[in-house]
C-alpha cells in the first residue's frame, strides 16, 4: 500500500469509533451519574490501566486540575507506576493485586468510584482492582473493547466499546485507544459540568497557568460582565485568581 492508501484506510477505520462509542452512552450516563452523586460526599474517581490504557487514564486525570480547578478528585494509576508512563515495566500488568495495592495509599472509601481501563478486558492488574473495589462497596465501571470480558463481568457498570479488529493486528493504541480517550473525555467533562465547574460552555474555574489562559480568562470576564476594558478585566482576574470569583466580586460590587 502507498502512504496515501495507508492513511485513507486508517482514517476509514477511525471513523467507525464514534459510532461504537455512541452505542454505550446509556452505560456512560449511569457511570457519570454515580460520580456526580459521590464526589460531593468526598468521593474520588480512580482510573486504573496498563500500557496505553493506563497512560490515557493518567492524561485525563492530569488535565482536570488546570481545566476545572479541581484537585485530587480524578486520580490516574497504571501498572508499573509513574515510570511506566514512558517505559514499559515488564510483568507489572500481570499482578492481580497491584492495582488495589497502588490505591491503598489514597485510603479508598465507599464514596470512591473505580474505573478499570483495558482494551482486552483481561488485564490482571485492572481486573483484580475492580473486583476488590466492588467487594469493598465502591461503584465500579470499566472501559473495554471486547464484549463479555472478565473485566466487564467484574464491573458494576461495564462500558464495552467494540471497535473490531485493529488496522495493525493487536495494536490497541489505535481504534481501541481512540475509543477509550473519547469515553474518558465524556466521563470527566460531563461530570465536571454537572458538578458546576462550567458556566455556559466556559471553564470558569480553570487555573491561570500561562499567558494564554490569562488572556482567555480575561475575555471570559468581559463576555460575562459586559466590561469593555481589557486591562480592567485582566486586573480583576489576577486579583481574584479565577473567572468565577472575579465575576462574582464584580457583580457584588456593582449591586451596592
Amino acid at each position: 500500500m502507498s502512504t496515501e492508501e495507508l492513511l485513507e484506510a486508517m482514517n476509514a477505520e477511525d471513523r467507525t469509533v464514534p459510532v461504537a462509542v455512541a452505542g454505550t452512552i446509556p452505560q456512560i450516563r449511569a457511570l457519570v451519574d454515580g460520580i456526580v452523586e459521590r464526589v460531593p460526599k468526598g468521593g474520588r474517581v480512580f482510573y486504573l490501566g496498563a500500557g496505553t490504557s493506563g497512560r490515557l487514564g493518567i492524561v485525563d486525570a492530569s488535565e482536570i486540575p488546570p481545566t476545572y480547578g479541581v484537585r485530587d478528585v480524578f486520580i490516574g494509576l497504571m501498572a508499573g507506576g509513574d515510570g511506566a508512563i514512558r517505559n514499559a515495566v515488564e510483568g507489572a500488568e500481570d499482578d492481580s493485586e497491584g492495582g488495589w495495592r497502588d490505591m491503598h495509599p489514597f485510603k479508598p472509601t465507599v464514596n470512591d468510584v473505580v474505573i478499570g481501563i483495558a482494551a482486552s478486558g483481561g488485564t490482571p492488574y485492572v481486573v483484580g482492582a475492580v473486583k476488590k473495589a466492588r467487594s469493598e462497596g465502591m461503584l465500579t465501571g470499566c472501559i473495554t473493547c471486547n464484549r463479555g470480558s472478565e473485566l466487564a463481568k467484574a464491573a458494576e457498570i461495564p462500558i464495552e466499546v467494540v471497535v473490531g479488529p485493529e488496522f495493525v493486528t493487536g495494536s490497541t493504541r489505535l481504534k481501541s485507544g481512540t475509543a477509550q480517550k473519547l469515553v474518558l473525555n465524556m466521563i470527566s467533562t460531563t461530570a465536571m459540568i454537572r458538578l458546576g465547574h462550567v458556566k455556559g460552555n466556559m471553564m470558569v474555574d480553570m487555573q491561570l497557568t500561562n499567558h494564554k489562559l490569562v488572556d482567555r480568562g480575561t475575555r471570559m470576564i468581559m463576555k460575562q460582565t459586559g466590561i469593555d476594558d481589557y486591562g480592567y478585566a485582566r486586573k480583576l482576574l489576577l486579583e481574584y485568581g479565577q473567572v468565577r470569583a472575579a465575576v462574582e466580586a464584580w457583580q457584588k460590587e456593582k449591586s451596592k
